[in-house]
């Protein structure tokens, strides 16, 4: 065997010794990979899907037939789901229809716009808060402003409890409650009104209150209880944490000093969560209970949370990425012909007995399952 021979034979060895980590790599990579997907299944197709039902969609009321005598937080979620995927999506003809979805509530329909005395009604300020940033139309920055001010002025009204002035005297909104839910209700208004005017006291005052929620809710494992009371890691209500954290920390400065305990809180929920999804690619209603069952709305907004993580660096990619695209792939396989998502659970309160949460109604269309799509498509298009 002469020389040449010899050298072609070890070139030919060191490839073949080399090419499983290449394809292994490449597979990794796919796996990871949040720009592509089959047809049909890319964030700007479901996404306009999902926003243009939204659109035809009369205002709702979650758990009854009945029209709603204002507007309700899941449909404020989506409605603010659907104006930022228009945003990313550059869909200007679904912006002008989102827009003009509100314009009677400045005449005629005013008496839809819930009164901000408790923070599924405060919430609602997001929507004329991401008006005034796509539009830049005074009005609608004078009523999202006004409500998020409300949120932290003194108490008052009927809601107002006793416990209620000692959040107050400690600088926190009177509207605290330590529910889970809390942390993207409120948050979400409050970083809403600080990239509307830029204004530091916003995004602070949303920092501050996450900190005493994690706090008083984080376990050590990373997970919530849905509150102090009631010992159970609610799916939907781990989601809104989940996204609260994910919609403050893209718009929290990094001098901020609550920054890296937000972070941190923020990284142990997803580790968290990397353990709890299923082989299909979703979460459960009661997220570390084997019994009970998928989950869409949580999904969504554990999805959210892990694509805005990576999108921004906070997660690493190789191990987030594939976490991610598996649940947006398993989740828009619940939406039917009809793009309505199926198996949300029902509007549900605190209640100490699992056997509550695994009996929650599972609904199709509802939206609280609607609006974590949009969020997930608008964060996978940024």
């Amino acid at each position: 065997m002469n020389i040449k021979t010899v050298a072609l034979n070890a070139l030919i060895i060191s490839f073949l010794n080399i090419l499983p980590d290449a394809i292994n790599a490449q597979v990794d990579k796919e796996k990871a990979d949040l720009s592509h997907w089959p047809k049909g299944c890319s964030p700007k197709e479901v996404g306009k899907k999902v926003a243009d039902h939204f659109v035809a969609t009369t205002h709702t009321n979650f758990g009854s037939q009945k029209p709603p005598k204002v507007i309700t937080y899941p449909e404020v979620c989506a409605w603010y789901g659907a104006l930022t995927f228009a945003q990313e999506s550059r869909d200007k003809k679904l912006a002008g229809k989102l827009a003009d979805r509100f314009e009677p509530l400045f005449g005629k329909d005013s008496a839809l716009i819930p009164v901000p005395d408790h923070v599924d009604y405060t919430v609602f300020g997001s929507v004329p808060l991401e008006l005034y940033l796509q539009t830049h139309q005074q009005k609608y920055l004078d009523m999202g402003k006004k409500i998020a001010d409300k949120q932290w002025s003194a108490p008052e009204g009927p809601r107002v409890k006793p416990e209620s002035h000692v959040f107050y005297s400690r600088g926190l909104t009177w509207q605290t409650r330590m529910w889970i839910d809390d942390m993207f209700m409120i948050t979400a208004v409050q970083s809403q009104a600080y990239r509307a005017t830029g204004e530091k006291k916003y995004i602070d005052r949303a920092a501050a209150e996450m900190v005493v929620y994690l706090d008083s809710l984080q376990c050590p494992n990373g997970l919530f209880y849905h509150a102090p009371d009631v010992p159970f890691f609610w799916g939907r209500g781990n989601g809104w944490m989940a996204a609260g954290m994910s919609e403050l920390l893209r718009s929290l400065p990094e001098n901020n000093p609550n920054r890296p305990k937000i972070m941190d809180g923020y990284r142990k929920m997803m580790a968290s969560l990397l353990k709890y999804q299923s082989t299909e690619g979703m979460w459960r209603q009661l997220v570390d209970d084997s019994v009970s069952w998928p989950e869409t709305s949580c999904t969504g907004m554990f999805a959210f949370a892990m694509i805005t993580g990576v999108k921004n660096g906070w997660l690493d990619k190789n191990t987030y990425g594939p976490a991610a695209r598996k649940a947006w792939l398993a989740l828009i396989s619940y939406i039917d012909e009809n793009n309505n998502i199926r198996e949300v659970c029902q509007g549900t309160n605190k209640k100490n007995d699992r056997q509550y949460y695994l009996d929650r109604q599972r609904i199709t269309g509802d939206l609280h399952g609607q609006a974590p799509i949009l969020w997930c498509a608008t964060a996978l298009l940024r």
